[in-house]
């Protein structure tokens, strides 16, 4: 049976995901990359380095999001969003990293990963080339569809 999920469902598949897909596009050109994410409605939050996909979203800030729940070909949830990317600085951007460090951080498994939330760490990578960008995806319309058998 194929049908739309509530918004009490498309919440929780939001809340219950790390990873979703980020679509934009930008001089004719469309972007898809797997992020790891915090749903804290209104907003998707993020955290990355500068790139390919900063780039097309300050050029074009109008974007899509999706995350899905599949527990086989029969059997799935999917959420799509349409929103605003907004990058953070200042006030907002210390809020998304706490938002992002609280949610994320249980979830790293891997000895290699975890150091990475240590300050001294994080102080090393920003004092770096890398140009950290903390953003949000303002919600604008969600969506979800299911199927189950």
């Amino acid at each position: 049976m194929l049908g739309e999920l509530n918004q009490t469902q498309i919440d929780y598949v939001l809340r219950s995901q790390a990873v979703g897909r980020l679509g934009c596009c930008a001089g004719g050109q469309v972007y898809i990359v797997p992020i790891t994410y915090v749903y804290e409605d209104p907003y998707i939050y993020g955290h990355t380095k500068e790139g390919l996909k900063v780039n097309m979203m300050r050029k074009n800030p109008h974007v899509c999001f999706e995350v899905d729940i599949i527990q086989n070909l029969a059997n799935w949830q999917s959420v799509i969003l349409q929103g605003e990317y907004e990058e953070l600085s200042g006030q907002e951007n210390q809020q998304a990293l706490e938002i992002i460090k609280s949610r994320i951080t249980p979830l790293l498994s891997s000895e290699f990963i975890l150091p990475a939330a240590s300050p001294d760490i994080h102080h090393s990578i920003t004092a770096s080339r890398l140009v950290r960008v903390s953003y949000r995806i303002l919600i604008n319309h969600k969506t979800g569809r299911y199927e189950k058998r």
